[in-house]
């Protein structure tokens, strides 16, 4: 490292420590300082990592990338990684795999139906519709906001051919039981781990139970790049044909600024294209240019070194919170799976549909009070106009997503959080229910 470069990055740390003096002078005033419910914690090893692939105009994807995917692997205990620009662009990746022509007789086609759960989010659903598939919805248990295996094994039929869900804010689904449903039946399994990285489900991660899974690392996320995702998987076929299809479909291999990698690059016969086309313009997908940069790589290997502690934090924050609304009426709170060690997203929080109030008038209370609430996410994805009109299949009833969409919420969790703010929103909460009953 240059001189010049030491000095800037030396610098930029002062800089860093300087912005967050001045942020944190006043400290935590109640009902005036915001208290977020996501976020990121980014440190002045994170502002010199950003800093310095600028420096080094690191503008495109390169070596932090895949020095990323390889550690990222590693951390999760998969054989391949390959990075993206956002986890919702992950998702579809890893779906809009399954229909490659390179699984022959095992491809999804059209018309094929992917099991998923109502109470979710949007991208965990919409690669279903996007490659022409039938999302066929499950409901979830109240308190661990999961489907069950169950459910799962309920809502298979002749036309099913896979299931996608995610972990519901970092809470595993019985992962294990529906992995070993997708094998009896000749399903494949994503697993949706972008809220639960670093949980566990019977001593194993998520994020490996499955065909594939995916993680996001926009800033709410356990792990941040500002924006990015990334697709895992032990199988190298599958990771080959994610690498097309995020890559703009082609089928050369060669990492960016290389060629020849396979030593016979004008000696490829594919298609209908005469002999020797330069395998670097050969496409075998219609795919997508969702590649991520090196500035965004060199910020996920800064934090990656933080999952551990960010990880204790979250169950630290969530077990305060658990504890501290022990016991407050017509409040159902959050239980983890049973067999499972969750990597907390947010404390989800149903309020009881006979309850002398509402989800709503608890919310207003705690947003004027300065602490931020989210839905959990889309409620009853069946509901929303986006879906009204798509082909889709319900298994049983949506009973519990229903109430989900009237009357549950979720405060955070995250790393950012200090005690004295999870003792405000424990005492506003409590305060809210004593008035109200």
């Amino acid at each position: 490292m240059s001189d010049h470069k030491a000095l800037v990055l030396d610098e930029t740390r002062k800089y860093h420590q300087d912005s967050e003096h001045t942020a944190t002078t006043t400290g935590f005033v109640p009902g005036v300082t915001e208290i977020w419910p996501s976020g990121a914690v980014l440190d002045a090893d994170d502002r010199a990592a950003l800093v310095e692939a600028a420096l080094d105009l690191r503008i495109a994807a390169g070596p932090s990338s895949r020095k990323f995917e390889s550690a990222f692997a590693r951390r999760i205990g998969v054989r391949k990684a390959h990075l993206t620009n956002s986890g919702s662009s992950a998702n579809l990746l890893a779906l809009s795999a399954l229909t490659s022509h390179l699984l022959e007789d095992r491809r999804l086609r059209p018309g094929d139906e992917v099991i998923t759960v109502a109470a979710g989010f949007p991208t965990t659903v919409n690669p279903i519709v996007q490659n022409g598939l039938v999302p066929v919805f499950v409901d979830i248990e109240l308190g661990t906001y999961n489907t069950t295996a169950e459910r799962v094994a309920q809502a298979i039929g002749p036309r099913t051919r896979a299931i996608m869900i995610a972990h519901a804010l970092g809470n595993p689904f019985e992962a294990a039981e529906i992995a070993r449903l997708a094998e009896d039946h000749g399903l494949f399994l994503v697993e949706d781990n972008c809220d639960a990285v670093g949980s566990t489900y019977q001593g194993k991660l998520t994020g490996t139970f499955g065909h594939f899974s995916t993680v996001s690392f926009y800033p709410a996320h356990h792990l941040t790049m500002g924006e990015g995702g990334i697709v895992l998987t032990s199988n190298l076929q599958y990771a080959r044909i994610v690498e097309s299809l995020r890559d703009w479909g082609r089928d050369c291999w060669c990492e960016p600024g290389k060629n020849n990698t396979c030593l016979k690059r004008f000696d490829y016969q594919m298609g209908t294209l005469p002999a020797g086309y330069d395998h670097k313009y050969i496409f075998s997908h219609v795919g997508y240019n969702l590649k991520a940069t090196d500035l965004q790589a060199a910020l996920g290997l800064s934090q990656l070194t933080k999952l551990d502690s960010f990880v204790e934090a979250r169950k630290r924050n969530w077990r305060r919170l658990r504890d501290g609304l022990d016991g407050v009426p017509h409040l159902l709170l959050p239980e983890a799976t049973p067999g499972s060690d969750p990597s907390w997203f947010g404390f989800v929080l149903t309020v009881d549909p006979d309850a002398p109030f509402t989800r709503a008038a608890l919310v207003d209370f705690l947003e004027s009070r300065k602490i931020g609430t989210r839905r959990l996410f889309a409620g009853n994805l069946t509901r929303h106009p986006a879906y009204l009109d798509r082909p889709h299949r319900v298994s049983g009833t949506l009973t519990n997503s229903d109430i989900v969409t009237e009357h549950t919420f979720w405060v955070g969790v995250y790393p950012g959080l200090t005690d004295e703010m999870l003792d405000y929103v424990i005492a506003s909460i409590r305060a809210f229910v004593e008035d109200h009953t």
